[in-house]
């Protein structure tokens, strides 16, 4: 067991890779293995320097694919694991996060998004969105948490754990360089002071007692020899899948119920969008705000009611519609036209918001 830093409520001014740290402690991980990359490195940075009252465990490894199936294996010896990742990691890193979809491992993985292609920059963007997702070969059996600010931070990187060890697929804190190098006030908290008891994990290999005895011996694959074996094997995650999607999809809809305009947004983006929607409603402007939280599973009755309520709908990202692609294809049918403001890997800013939104009531979106 590792010693948890947090025992009561603790207001802390932070960088978002600072709570994710701390995050991960009150989760009660036990181990993180990672290979430096900008934005992400201070988790790691943070997570060492803990590492003396913690008494948990940290690995250097020597490249991203190291990183992701150095975690399977702590995850394979039973123990709370994780890593973080980012841009070109995040690339290297799908081989290990395949496996661990398809062996069905509570693989958990905080990305902090930085613009591409390649090396890119290493300062900011949403462009990571659809390769976390849907990344590496296979059907994306992810679930993705999409967060806004350091209170999200630590909220969803501790229920990440319990996702990823509850229903067995890879759990993913999907945040970006802003979140990550930024500073502000975040609530840090025992999870058990707000009612979250942890998942407890277990060991699948090299676990206590006797095959056939004490315990059933742990069949894991990632190599099918038949067509057909593959498909049904397939066929039941995604049944999984599906149940699962139903009890954890997530979002968040503010000033939404009467808005002319709904503006889609996801992570940071959508904070830009809170500012803009106070700021066009003092001039009579009625738009709100549907914001994905779990942008794998999309909610997708709310969202397609949501939908139904606008006249038109706002698309922003800073990506050339990456969200917005996965979010059309499930709002098969609508006929609410809409609009996009794209920018890939730069920040939206508020005014930006408002700027476009005055522009669709001057000329509205007919698509």
């Amino acid at each position: 067991m590792v010693n948890k830093l947090i025992k009561e409520d603790t207001k802390m001014f932070l960088t978002g890779n600072e709570v994710l740290a701390y995050a991960a402690n009150a989760a009660e991980a036990e181990y993180m293995y990672g290979y430096p990359i900008t934005p992400q490195n201070e988790i790691m940075h943070t997570w060492c320097k803990l590492l003396p009252k913690t008494e948990a465990g940290f690995l250097q490894t020597e490249d991203e694919i190291s990183a992701g199936f150095s975690t399977i294996g702590g995850i394979l010896a039973g123990k709370r694991a994780f890593t973080a990742t980012a841009g070109p990691g995040n690339v290297i890193m799908q081989d290990a996060q395949s496996m661990a979809e398809m062996m069905r491992i509570p693989f958990v993985c905080a990305v902090m998004q930085r613009g591409g292609p390649s090396t890119a920059t290493v300062i900011y963007a949403q462009q990571e969105t659809r390769l976390t997702c849907y990344g590496g070969n296979g059907e994306g059996f992810r679930v993705v948490y999409s967060t806004a600010g350091h209170q999200d931070l630590y909220d969803y990187m501790i229920k990440a754990f319990n996702t990823a060890w509850t229903y067995r697929f890879p759990t993913y804190v999907l945040a970006d360089g802003y979140q990550g190098k930024m500073r502000e006030p975040v609530m840090l908290y025992d999870p058990a002071s707000r009612g979250i008891k942890m998942v407890p994990t277990e060991a699948a290999l090299l676990a206590p007692g006797k095959i056939g005895v004490d315990r059933k011996s742990a069949h894991m694959r990632n190599t099918y020899n038949m067509e057909e074996e593959l498909m049904e094997v397939l066929e039941g995650y995604q049944k999984d899948y599906d149940k699962m999607a139903e009890e954890i999809a997530e979002y968040k809809e503010y000033k939404a119920d009467d808005a002319e305009i709904l503006i889609i947004a996801h992570g940071i983006v959508a904070r830009s969008a809170v500012t803009a929607i106070d700021q066009l409603r003092a001039k009579g402007i009625k738009v709100g705000l549907f914001r994905p939280i779990t942008i794998r599973p999309l909610a997708v009755k709310p969202l397609r009611e949501a939908v139904k309520r606008a006249k038109q709908v706002l698309f922003t990202e800073s990506a050339n519609g990456q969200l917005a692609q996965m979010v059309i294809e499930k709002l098969y049918g609508l006929q609410t036209p809409y609009s996009t403001l794209f920018k890939m890997g730069v920040g939206v800013t508020g005014d930006d918001i408002v700027n476009k939104v005055e522009a669709m009531i001057k000329e509205p979106a007919t698509v």
